[in-house]
């Protein structure tokens, strides 16, 4: 029997800086505990000194991914754009950030840039706008990331050396444009609309 890992060879940097590398490799699909613990040389059990569960692992790169946000705009749209190209800077970034922000799970840096963005141009209800204008951010990355693992696959009709991400960027700056367009416009909560 094989002594019991020492845990302190790694700290909770070193777990997370390989496991986003990893992300990076293999997707999240294949991002296992069991994974990362391999390419750290150390048992599963060892990674939970750091992280109690993959899900606050998981929070922490997502964290880490969008770390690269730049703050302090008050232009939504460039602000939008640093996120996602934060987004997909890494393989299935999008996903990852989408289900821990689905989740609740993580610090809310995206969101907190556009809040203050917004904020900056005089938005109403600011926060209410930048949840609203990072839903569609989130979709649109996972979307435009889905369709290029497709096609990297075969996965997508052949359509000769045509970029499947042709029109995208033009969708999301006119989807963002749509969205903080409406600055101006006071929110009409759920209830009051007819």
């Amino acid at each position: 029997m094989s002594p019991e890992p020492n845990p302190a060879r790694h700290d909770r940097d070193s777990v997370a800086r390989s496991a986003l590398a990893l992300l990076d490799e293999v997707g999240l699909a294949d991002l296992s505990m069991r994974r990362i613990a391999a390419g750290l040389d150390v048992q599963p059990s060892a990674l939970y000194w750091h992280f109690a569960s993959k899900q606050e692992l998981l929070a922490e790169l997502a964290d880490r991914i969008t770390a690269s946000i730049p703050r302090g705009s008050a232009d939504v749209l460039a602000t939008a754009r640093g996120i996602r190209d934060a987004l997909f800077a890494y393989r299935d970034g999008a996903e990852l950030v989408l289900s821990t922000y689905a989740l609740q799970l993580g610090s809310s840096q995206a969101q907190s840039a556009l809040t203050e963005a917004l904020r900056a141009q005089g938005a109403t209800a600011p926060e209410d706008r930048g949840a609203a204008i990072l839903h569609f951010v989130l979709g649109h990355a996972t979307l435009v990331q889905q369709r290029m693992h497709a096609d990297s696959y075969g996965a997508l009709p052949d359509a000769g050396e045509v970029d499947v991400t042709a029109g995208l960027d033009r969708v999301f700056d006119l989807g963002i444009t749509a969205l903080a367009g409406e600055l101006s416009a006071p929110v009409t909560p759920p209830h009051a609309r007819a």
